[in-house]
């Protein structure tokens, strides 16, 4: 439509150029008016700035027909939008209801009656803008639930996070970036990363039926513990729920998958190989790559990025899908970067809308440990 203060744009195509002045004298008043005399120039005028808000098509041409012209308009994403009324001569019903199937909004008989001409052309106009703005209003409204939807997610994860630990850190953010990061460098369309990224924040919220003292409690877990802490995926599905909505319906399969493990001794179904979901695969990289460089109750030395890249590496085949071994590789040295950006040191720094401030403190040096000690904990069954 045409921008605040600017006359709108109309654009009519005829073969008869006494017509097409006639059109002219009547609009030129009121609108800016452009004049083709066939379907090559229409086509063209009404992809050029500014487009039209509006066409008059006659329906016979030589060469290419009004109703051609029309579908090409409609089939065109840049033009799909501009009403059409045809001009014609013939008042046929069968032929009219050809021209509004192929997408135009209105007739005007031949010869044109200068009044009705512009009157229709009021009419439609005003009615095109209404559509425009609540089309407009309904995208707004629309990244408007879906900006409560990411928000919602970010703060339950938050709440998971407190439950867990006395102090929440930003693995809400940086658990979205890597499973974000990872799907890309595999060649995931850009959508399809976007989801996984709205998603991942979920996929531990089944800690949340585990009673903290067990999350909390230093050391090895007993068996009776050790069975509740396994019993955390399946909590998280039934926390999610099914859903018909695809960000919940992903959360749902990596709260469900991600401790399954590529060679079947994982949890807590013992899934193996394909049989595991791949964003499940994709998670199971990133949460262990998470929970090796953050400090635990049971760690409280984590690794260094490296040692837990090393230990990821050490892991495909066995624990995590070898197929995505290239993509972690890929990733990593941007999910370095992310493990700066959302350091811990910054958790009591990090805003409400999940972004680092301007005065977060520099991340302190994490101290050196043994990678042999660390690996062996790190491999331990008992805590993950």
């Amino acid at each position: 439509m045409a921008q605040d203060g600017a006359r709108p744009v109309i654009l009519a195509v005829d073969d008869a150029e006494d017509l097409l002045a006639l059109i002219g004298k009547v609009l030129g008043s009121e609108y800016e008016v452009k004049l083709a005399t066939d379907g090559g120039d229409a086509l063209t005028l009404a992809a050029q700035a500014p487009q039209p808000d509006l066409i008059l098509l006659d329906v016979e041409m030589p060469g290419a027909t009004g109703f051609e012209i029309c579908q090409l308009l409609k089939e065109d994403p840049a033009t799909a939008h501009i009403p059409v009324i045809f001009l014609t001569g013939r008042v046929e019903p069968a032929e009219q209801i050809e021209g509004l199937d192929v997408g135009a909004v209105d007739y005007l008989t031949k010869p044109i009656n200068a009044k009705l001409l512009l009157a229709r052309v009021r009419i439609h106009l005003a009615l095109a803008g209404r559509q425009a703005l609540l089309e407009r209003q309904v995208q707004e409204r629309t990244a408007q639930l879906e900006d409560a939807r990411a928000q919602l997610i970010r703060r339950l994860a938050r709440a998971m996070e407190f439950h867990e630990s006395a102090a929440a850190g930003n693995r809400v953010m940086r658990v979205a970036q890597y499973a974000r990061l990872i799907a890309q460098a595999s060649g995931m369309k850009p959508e399809v990363t976007e989801l996984l990224q709205k998603a991942a924040p979920l996929y531990d919220i089944g800690k949340m039926g585990v009673p903290s003292e067990v999350l909390r409690k230093p050391g090895k877990l007993s068996a009776p513990d050790l069975e509740r802490m396994r019993r955390h995926p399946a909590l998280g599905a039934e926390i999610i729920g099914e859903h018909q909505d695809p960000v919940l319906a992903l959360a749902r399969i990596l709260a469900l998958t991600h401790h399954e493990r590529w060679d079947g001794t994982g949890y807590p179904k013992k899934l193996k190989g394909s049989e595991i979901p791949w964003p499940g695969r994709v998670m199971a990289i990133v949460d262990t790559f998470e929970a090796m460089t953050t400090t635990q109750f049971y760690r409280q030395n984590p690794f260094s990025i490296d040692e837990a890249a090393k230990a990821v590496k050490e892991g495909f085949g066995k624990q995590f899908d070898p197929s995505l071994a290239e993509a972690f590789d890929k990733a990593l040295p941007v999910m370095r970067k992310v493990r700066e950006t959302y350091s811990d040191a910054l958790g009591d720094m990090i805003n409400l809308d999940f972004s680092p401030t301007r005065d977060a403190p520099p991340k302190p040096t994490l101290p050196k440990v043994s990678a042999a000690a660390e690996a062996r904990a790190a491999r331990s069954p008992n805590r993950r």
